[in-house]
This record gives C-alpha cells, sequence and structure tokens, in this order.
C-alpha cells in the first residue's frame, strides 16, 4: 500500500515539532562532588570520547568471545544558554566497546545532528524535545532538525544506524562512529518516524513503525536497510507507544491508555492517562496489513516489550515491563535529570497472554524488571528466558542489578553489583559453538560510581548469580544509556 509523507504528517505536525573532538570526558560539577550518588548517571559529557584500551580488573575472558557492543543514550543536557527538562531530550552518544582476543577498546563520539550544530553555535539547548520546551531560536524545518538520535543503536548490513523515535535514522561509521547523515528510505517519506525498536527476524528480516496520533507507518526493510514496503494503519488508541514486538507471523502493538488527546509541546505534556479505558493489543498480519484483530487488557504503563512467539493453539505471550501509570515518563524522567529522588514505583515484569478464545490477560510476577532482551536467534520463536535489569527501588532510581526470569519455571535469578553501580540494559550473547537458549554470556555497562568510572561486564547466563566472570575496567565514566546490540 503506498503512502505519502504528506497524507502521515498532516495528522502528526505537533509531533514532528516536538520533535572539535576532546580526548576526555569531563563529568558534570554536581556528579563529582556526589560520585557516590546516582546523579553521575545523567551528567554531561564535555565531548568525545577517543580510542582507548580498557583494563581487565576482574576473571579470565573466555576463548572466542570477540564482537562489538553498540550502546546509545543521552550525553549531554545542560549548556550555559539553556538547558534540556528531561532525561529523554540530551544529545546522543554512541560508544563502541570493541572486544577482540581478551583486550576491550573503547570509543565514544556525539551523533553530530543539525540539533547538536544548531545548539553548540548558540550555547543553549534549543530544541524541542519530550520534555523540553522548544525556544524561539530553534529553526526547525522537519522532525529530523530536533532529532537528538539517543535513544538506541542497530548494525544494519554494513551501517551503523542511531535511532531516535519521531525521525530518521542516523547514519554513522561502524568503525570511528563518524556521522554520516540521516537516511532516507524513500523520497516521498524523508523525515518520517521510525521506532527506536525495530523487530528483527532472525534472517535479519526488520519490520518497524512509526506512530503519531493513533496512526502508524509500517515499514517492512531487507537486513542491508532497502525499503522492501511500506504500509498505513490506524490504531484503536492514540496511545503512546516506544516500542511493538512480532511474531514470525504478526506485528503485536500493545496500547497503554496513555492518550493523546491535545496538540501542545513539550510532547509529554500532550497525553492523559486514562486507566478507565483500559489497554487493547492490536495484532496485524505480516502479509495482509488488513487483517487485524484486537485483544482487550488491563490498564497498565509501559515503556518496553520483549519478543513475540505464537503457540501451536494460537495463543500469542510476550513479556513486557509493566509500569502502574506513566508518571516516570511525564515526570519522574526529569526528576531523575535534576537530581530529584524518585518516589515512582518501578516497572514490573509480566507476561502478556491473548488466547486463542480472543481473551487477553496479564500474568505479573512480582519482580522489578525493566529492558527486557532475549536471545535475538529466537525472535519471534518460542523462548524460555528473559534477561532485564532489577534492583531499582523508589528513592533509588535506575538498576542495580540484572536478572534472567524462567518463564517456564517462573524462577528469577539475578546478582547486584550494590549501591555504588548504576545498571545498563545487558544484551545475550551465544556462546562459541553453542546453540541452546541457556548456553549465552549477557554483557554489559555499569557506571562504578564509588570509582567514578564505566566498567564493562561478561556473566554466564547459566550461573547469573555467581556475578561477573570477567571485567573491564574505563578511566573514564559515561553516563547511563538507553539501548544497544551486540555484533
Amino acid at each position: 500500500m503506498q503512502i505519502s509523507r504528506r497524507s502521515f504528517l498532516g495528522t502528526s505536525a505537533a509531533m514532528a515539532a516536538a520533535s572539535v573532538l576532546t580526548p576526555d570526558v569531563v563529568r558534570a560539577a554536581a556528579a563529582l562532588e556526589h560520585a557516590s550518588n546516582w546523579e553521575l548517571a545523567t551528567a554531561d559529557v564535555a565531548g568525545d570520547i577517543a580510542p582507548r584500551r580498557l583494563e581487565l580488573v576482574h576473571g579470565c575472558v573466555p576463548q572466542g568471545l570477540n564482537g562489538t557492543l553498540y550502546r546509545n543514550g543521552p550525553a549531554q543536557f545542560r549548556r550555559p544558554g539553556g538547558s534540556s527538562q528531561h532525561w529523554f531530550d540530551g544529545d546522543g552518544m554512541v560508544r563502541r566497546w570493541h572486544i577482540e582476543e581478551g583486550q576491550v577498546d573503547l570509543t565514544a563520539r556525539f551523533a553530530n545532528t543539525p540539533k547538536r550544530r544548531q545548539e553548540e553555535a548558540a550555547g543553549a539547548m534549543l530544541m524541542p524535545g519530550f520534555g523540553t520546551l522548544p525556544d524561539p531560536r530553534a529553526r526547525i524545518g522537519s522532525a529530523d532538525d530536533a532529532s537528538p538520535a539517543n535513544t538506541s543503536v542497530h548494525k544494519v548490513g554494513d551501517k551503523l544506524w542511531a535511532l531516535w523515535e519521531a525521525g530518521s535514522p542516523l547514519e554513522m561509521d561502524a568503525v570511528t562512529l563518524e556521522t554520516k547523515g540521516f537516511v532516507t528510505l524513500r523520497p516521498d517519506l524523508k523525515a518520517m518516524p521510525f521506532l527506536a525498536h525495530p523487530r528483527i527476524e532472525p534472517d535479519g528480516t526488520i519490520w518497524n513503525l512509526g506512530v503519531a496520533r493513533g496512526k502508524a507507518i509500517v515499514w517492512h526493510l531487507a537486513a542491508d536497510g532497502q525499503l522492501r514496503d511500506t504500509g498505513m494503519i490506524d490504531m484503536p488508541m492514540a496511545s503512546y507507544v516506544h516500542d511493538f514486538t512480532a511474531t514470525t507471523r504478526h506485528l503485536v502493538i500493545l496500547l497503554q491508555p496513555w492518550v493523546q488527546t491535545r496538540n501542545t509541546l513539550p510532547l509529554s505534556q500532550a497525553f492523559q492517562w486514562l486507566p478507565d479505558q483500559g489497554g487493547k493489543v492490536l495484532v496485524i498480519d505480516k502479509d495482509d496489513l488488513t487483517k487485524q484483530r484486537v485483544f482487550e487488557i488491563p490498564a497498565f504503563g509501559f515503556f518496553h516489550v520483549g519478543d513475540a512467539w505464537e503457540e501451536a493453539d494460537g495463543t500469542i505471550r510476550f513479556d513486557v515491563a509493566a509500569h502502574k501509570d506513566m508518571m516516570f515518563a511525564a515526570q519522574g524522567a526529569q526528576e531523575v535529570l535534576n537530581g530529584v529522588p524518585l518516589h515512582h514505583e518501578p516497572a514490573e515484569m509480566a507476561m502478556v497472554v491473548l488466547g486463542s478464545d480472543g481473551r487477553g490477560r496479564l500474568e505479573r510476577t512480582g519482580v522489578v524488571g525493566e529492558f527486557p532482551r532475549s536471545d535475538p536467534r529466537r525472535a519471534g520463536l518460542a523462548r524460555r528466558f528473559s534477561i532485564h535489569t532489577t534492583g531499582e527501588r523508589a528513592g533509588r532510581p535506575l538498576a542495580t542489578a540484572i536478572g534472567v526470569t524462567d518463564w517456564s519455571s517462573g524462577r528469577t535469578r539475578s546478582f547486584d553489583f550494590g549501591e555504588n553501580h548504576v545498571v545498563d540494559e545487558m544484551v545475550y550473547v551465544p556462546k562459541a559453538g553453542k546453540t541452546a537458549e541457556a548456553d549465552g554470556w549477557l554483557i554489559g555497562p555499569t557506571i562504578n560510581l564509588e570509582k567514578g568510572v564505566s566498567e564493562l561486564h561478561l556473566l554466564d547466563m547459566a550461573h547469573i548469580g555467581d556475578g561477573p566472570v570477567c571485567t573491564w575496567r574505563s578511566d573514564v565514566a559515561l553516563p547511563a544509556a538507553f539501548h544497544g546490540n551486540w555484533v
């Protein structure tokens, strides 16, 4: 089905509108004064991080562990003439942790976006964002002009794409992290929304959405990033959609009762929590987008879902980090950025079940958890395990631990790094020569608040309670990132 940029953006104009190398990092003054405090997670970085070798400070590196962990997240929020007001609005910095023959090299560079260039020249954060009002000096011709490119990063063919959610992917060099420019998948669809959570099939096929005011463009791409097809769908609710999921046959779009009820800036203030409306799940046939089913589910908020799968009788299951509401998006993320102790309830790991009888339900675990991940070889297929952060609590935002939930037994195992660490999302890496789901490594960084540096950890998923198999330490601290992937 052919769609046009004009027809889509006519419904999302408000969303689009909202939307010198230095060798070392300079931490924000407040973070330096409180190195044992989680405020270091949202400290500013003064410039790009030149390549550096990390020190192995614990354990032995297993044979066959070679590859690259890419991560992306905001790393500058404040400028003398004006600052961002929301954690989600800082300038994106892509991190590259390259592992070869037991050694790790770290490089990190800011996404060199029009937003960043404009704000550097002005000495102020100008652009509108998720929770930041625009400065009158901001020059915006499309959503891409306002993009911080700060949410996720994916290797697409031989290219690296830094992703936001309201505009185009930003291409960067996979080795040097040099910014190449925004990707236009079709000329008439330039600067269209492209979520930061594409669903990638085991053969590399990419599905994604771009969402605005109850409508969504469906992107279908080949593994090398070439556009195969697009389509337009109407959704039953104008919900905030940060993530979606998919089985081998279906796109699965979870719709929460945080609904856009007005056109206003910042975007977070355009949504209203309406729990009486409940939640819905829209299930769409990948081969025919007109074939759709809608399931009713209880009201809860969410940012992130895991990979879905479909059972023999047609039942669909997927994991979700379920929030009580969306106060974190509307208010909590501003508090985190400004160093205010957070008292909102953390998310809970849960399973959404869409029965063959047309009924939906939410099965809660009582386990704190966010950023669910799994074995990418099983995307869309039945699986046992979810990897997720844990340890977060009211008054202490951001995780201290990493967990693995086994859906077949209902048991969650975890390792807590302690109060002096902020734990980023970790990803699954298959062990060399192994194919079983349980035979995997977990890899990801923490901020060691006591040492004032970033560390990279490798854990054995089957023995997660034993803690890191090995740990490498940097001589710099990078703020908390959002998402990344292993290549």
